[in-house]
């Protein structure tokens, strides 16, 4: 489902935020990526949706090569990749309803299809009471709720989480790591950059860790 070979990133001559990184992860499988900051955790997610490119290697996803596709296919590759960005990313112009429902909507997803996964998302977020409301409104942790429903609408087979459940006090990180569970459990391939080792104590799985760019260990 995901694989990298040997995938080096150097923004510059001198620094490389990601060292000749090879990972792997089969459809289903739940992953934590781990490391302080500046470890290189959001640059291997970035390389994976293909916001990044490699400066060498090879990023395999979903069957296919990014390093070989069009510029003009990624949108196509990124259908079946929910992202939940470590600041939310959300539309604060727009309702609740709107920013969960944008993602099928650049899709061409029908009227009557759009309101039925978006109402079901956000009942399943415990949000169904606040979609009307602007992101504003919302407390962070229902903030980072709506980006995870906008993640997950569209069913995507792959999701990456940007730390998403940093600056959340202990109760909201549970449920915020139960939603991406409960994605888990139905299917989808999850990988969660976090540097919080009580998250991944409470949540027992595989955790592969950064350190300066590099691969320093994969346990679980």
């Amino acid at each position: 489902m995901l694989q990298m070979f040997h995938v080096t990133k150097q923004y510059t001559r001198d620094a490389r935020a990601l060292d000749d990184v090879s990972l792997r992860l089969e459809k289903g499988d739940f992953a934590f990526l781990a490391g302080p900051s500046g470890a290189g955790k959001s640059t291997l997610l970035k390389l994976l949706f293909a916001a990044e490119t490699p400066t060498k290697g090879q990023i395999m996803v979903g069957g296919h090569n990014i390093h070989r596709i069009q510029r003009s296919s990624i949108p196509f590759l990124r259908r079946n990749i929910g992202v939940v960005f470590q600041d939310f990313k959300l539309l604060n112009r727009r309702t609740v309803y709107d920013n969960v429902a944008f993602s099928l909507e650049v899709l061409g997803a029908r009227p009557r299809d759009i309101r039925l996964r978006v109402t079901r998302m956000l009942r399943l977020v415990g949000l169904g009471d606040k979609m009307h409301l602007s992101p504003g409104r919302l407390s962070g942790g229902e903030q980072q709720r709506v980006a995870i429903a906008r993640a997950l609408v569209n069913e995507p087979q792959i999701l990456l989480a940007d730390e998403p459940t940093g600056n959340l006090d202990p109760e909201l990180t549970f449920e915020i790591m139960r939603l991406l569970q409960d994605a888990n459990t139905r299917g989808t391939t999850v990988l969660v950059a976090t540097h919080d080792p009580e998250v991944m104590r409470t949540f027992r799985k595989r955790v592969v860790t950064l350190k300066a760019g590099r691969v320093v260990d994969d346990t679980g």
